[in-house]
């Protein structure tokens, strides 16, 4: 395994050790992993970096597949993930499924290899510390206990697709050619992909992102619920502020808390967090900022933070919250959980003032994996098949957003596809609309780190405790010991 990996756990560790990150766990803790929240913790990093310098010694750089080297499978396949989320679409979907363990932690296939899962909750950066330890074992490992399969998320996605790291094995070497691959979005390949254009990971799903409102709140606010008319009304940032004020003025929260709009913001700068040795905190990000300040001093919002117990109760009932940004995981996964029955037909969802996605998950070969045919099958059947993709989207308790083009079109134009929740809103149809907009160009590998930190130092400045240049010199201090071969920081 390349040293690279250790000075990537490295900084993974160093993250878990100083984030206070905005997912806390309060709410749905398989929606909150699946946006790549990260919580404050050192014991964890402790363990990694003992783990780290007791490993390191034991690998062997560019260590080959079995397909490479012609040899047998292995009896078990070894899955690790953060959740029970592609658990449980592996287990409902993959055709080769015979039995699930009643406590789930393995699943029989038909040719007679067990899955075995491990599955490491994010929390303190519990997921990536564990992964990195197993990866650096890897070389040493007895093949059936060897990683096969790794997920990850979007904000993390680099550390592991670096050719130089090379822990991740290219889809081209499992066999798994573009054609395989032509159906899927575009940015969920951009985005695994390593610097000589080699994917190295797949997804089943894609992540676009839209603005899920009340339709009751939205009535007395603007006089209407429709979905056209909403976005009409909230279709650029003066709009959605102005229709803020409106909110505030009968008595509702145009959002819930300070990271809310976040998303929307970060994924639509114009450069990387970082370039060489600099980090540059782009216009976009200091838009947030005052939006966010604006809002919080304005009272046009809650006062909540992403994941809280009051970000969720804002989405129940009783709350007072005009809408939230969501991706597509979001709406099913989360919200329908917190806004609960009574929600059902008083929710819909619109473009927002901004297109852009949050989270999504993807499936990568372990480099060393002794079940490459395997890994490539699973790979082909659960991330390259509109059928079985369809299926999912189309399940009333799953709809998910999957990473097949045309048959997300196909049931976008589908008259007879809804969604209950929504009012019998097909939100596959503005969903397929955002999806080919994405644009991961500007994504780095420090981009989970410089998410978080920019959220956390600005937290006092929204409520009033520092001022603005405080706020920014607690950005550059974090960061610089985050990540210590950052020597600038340029403000816009």
């Amino acid at each position: 395994m390349k040293k690279k990996l250790l000075s990537m756990m490295l900084a993974s560790a160093m993250l878990a050790g100083v984030l206070a990150g905005c997912g806390s766990g309060n709410a749905d803790s398989s929606a909150a992993d699946n946006a790549g929240s990260s919580d404050a913790g050192t014991s964890a990093a402790a363990e990694t970096n003992t783990a780290a310098e007791t490993n390191t010694d034991t690998q062997t750089d560019g260590a080959d597949t079995a397909a490479a080297a012609g040899g047998a499978e292995g009896a078990v396949l070894n899955i690790w993930c953060w959740n029970d989320e592609f658990q449980s679409r592996f287990n409902d979907y993959y055709p080769d499924v015979v039995s699930v363990s009643d406590d789930k932690s393995t699943t029989s296939l038909a040719n007679g290899v067990v899955v075995k899962w491990t599955i490491n909750p994010t929390t303190d950066n519990n997921y990536q510390n564990k992964l990195d330890e197993a990866l650096m074992a890897q070389g040493s490992a007895a093949d059936d206990d060897k990683i096969d399969i790794f997920l990850l998320e979007a904000d993390y996605a680099l550390k592991y697709v670096g050719e130089d790291v090379d822990v991740a094995v290219p889809l081209s070497e499992l066999g798994i050619t573009a054609d395989d691959l032509a159906d899927q979005y575009q940015y969920t390949k951009d985005i695994v992909s390593d610097a000589s254009g080699r994917q190295r990971a797949t997804s089943w799903q894609a992540a676009p992102g839209l603005f899920a409102y009340r339709r009751s709140i939205a009535k007395d606010v603007l006089g209407t619920d429709d979905p056209d008319e909403v976005q009409a009304a909230l279709a650029d940032w003066s709009k959605f502020n102005e229709v803020a004020a409106k909110a505030k003025d009968k008595g509702y929260y145009m959002l819930s808390g300070y990271q809310d709009s976040f998303r929307t913001f970060s994924n639509n700068v114009d450069k990387p967090w970082v370039e060489g040795t600099t980090v540059t905190v782009d216009p976009n990000i200091m838009a947030w900022i005052e939006q966010t300040k604006e809002f919080t001093d304005s009272g046009y919002n809650h006062k909540s933070s992403l994941w809280s117990d009051t970000w969720a109760q804002d989405q129940g009932a009783d709350g007072k919250v005009f809408g939230f940004f969501y991706s597509t995981w979001g709406i099913n996964f989360t919200l329908v959980g917190n806004a609960g029955e009574a929600g059902f037909g008083d929710w819909a969802v619109c473009e927002g003032p901004q297109p852009y996605y949050w989270g999504g998950t993807w499936v990568a070969a372990a480099r060393g994996t002794d079940n490459p045919e395997l890994v490539k099958d699973v790979m082909i059947k659960l991330t390259c098949t509109k059928s079985i993709m369809k299926a999912m989207t189309e399940n009333r308790d799953i709809q998910d957003y999957t990473n097949t083009m045309s048959g997300m079109q196909e049931i976008a134009s589908d008259p007879n596809f809804q969604s209950e929740f929504l009012g019998g809103q097909n939100h596959i149809a503005l969903f397929s609309e955002v999806a080919p907009t994405i644009d991961m160009s500007n994504v780095s590998s420090y981009d989970q780190g410089c998410n978080e930190q920019i959220q956390n130092a600005f937290g006092d400045y929204f409520d009033g405790n520092i001022d603005v240049d405080t706020a920014k010199g607690n950005f550059e201090t974090a960061i610089k010991e985050l990540y210590p071969e950052i020597t600038e920081v340029v403000w816009p």
